[in-house]
């Protein structure tokens, strides 16, 4: 006779949807109520510091508990339906009671404490992260930090990282991508000239990122969003470190091809100058900095508040 399979444990995974589909309680409520104001399933995640997957998946399970489609759903929106707007409101009673009961159980006192691991491509963390960890060390002196600059993908569950800055337009599906800072690839030398296009870059010594030896086609993007320009570029001098490109730049040594947060304070001091203020060169991976965490559940207080500080501190448009 066989003994009975004895049962094994849930996965993580599977224990969190488990609870998502197991109950319509007041925290499904309160991110029905979120998801209703934010008017996207995209913007409700970040602000929960969860991803739009998940965010999707919690009110699907939610419509199939309660029978009905909550959400009208079209490429560009969400719109309520006839029962989705009677349980948003009960929805939105939950959350502000839940909003009333975090707040009175917030102390003034209250302070971040532990660890924090915190990863960076080199230019921006040396560029605009360290000024912004300062910042942060003052206001949160609890808080001990590590810190990892290195163009090397990380993965932050394997290697026990809280937050890590990177230039990516396919962030990771398992992490929060909260972008911090738009940016451009400019042209910058030490002469206070301006060029009459990026042709004329071919009669400038090249400083530029890994080059080696063999030139490279570079297309290079009017402001006007309409001109391009090919550009057959040789470097002169190639390096894997911008910061040396930099310095060669402020001592006349050629042109460097650089992200404006890398320039800005040398542009503003007159140590550099943008040769070519009409023209920025695109990269594949994107013009935005973005800040990846785990998803709320996992990633800590600390990784949270540092994402909020560095967002702010940057707010900016995206260049036109």
């Amino acid at each position: 006779m066989n003994s009975p399979k004895e049962a094994q444990p849930l996965s993580a995974t599977q224990l969190q949807r488990h609870r998502e589909t197991s109950d319509l309680d007041a925290n499904a409520l309160e991110l029905f109520a979120r998801v209703v104001a934010a008017g996207s399933f995209s913007r409700a995640a970040r602000q929960l510091g969860l991803t739009r997957a998940a965010v999707s998946r919690r009110v699907a399970a939610m419509e199939q508990l309660v029978g009905q489609t909550l959400l009208a759903r079209t490429t560009r929106s969400l719109g309520l339906t006839e029962a989705g707007r009677a349980l948003a409101a009960r929805a939105q009673l939950v959350h502000e009671a839940a909003n009333a009961a975090r707040m009175a159980l917030r102390k003034e006192g209250d302070a971040l404490q532990g660890r924090l691991r915190i990863t960076s491509m080199r230019a921006f963390g040396h560029s605009v992260l360290v000024p912004l960890l300062a910042e942060f060390g003052r206001l949160h002196p609890g808080v001990a930090m590590e810190l990892l600059f290195t163009e090397r993908r990380v993965d932050l569950v394997r290697e026990g990282v809280d937050v890590a800055f990177r230039i990516t337009r396919k962030p990771p599906e398992d992490c929060v991508a909260q972008p911090v800072l738009h940016y451009r690839i400019g042209a910058y030398g030490s002469v206070p000239s301006q060029l009459a296009g990026p042709q004329d870059l071919q009669q400038w010594p090249l400083l530029m990122l890994e080059g080696g030896a063999q030139s490279w086609p570079l297309l290079w993007h009017g402001r006007s969003g309409l001109s391009r320009e090919t550009v057959e570029l040789h470097p002169h001098i190639s390096a894997d470190n911008l910061e040396a490109l930099l310095e060669l730049a402020r001592l006349g040594q050629g042109v460097v091809l650089a992200p404006d947060f890398c320039v800005q304070k040398d542009v503003a001091a007159g140590r550099l100058h943008n040769l070519l203020p009409d023209w920025h060169l695109p990269i594949a991976e994107g013009d935005c900095v973005q800040a990846l965490t785990l998803p709320v559940h996992t990633a800590g207080a600390n990784a949270r508040a540092l994402v909020r500080l560095v967002a702010q501190r940057l707010a900016s448009p995206a260049p036109t």
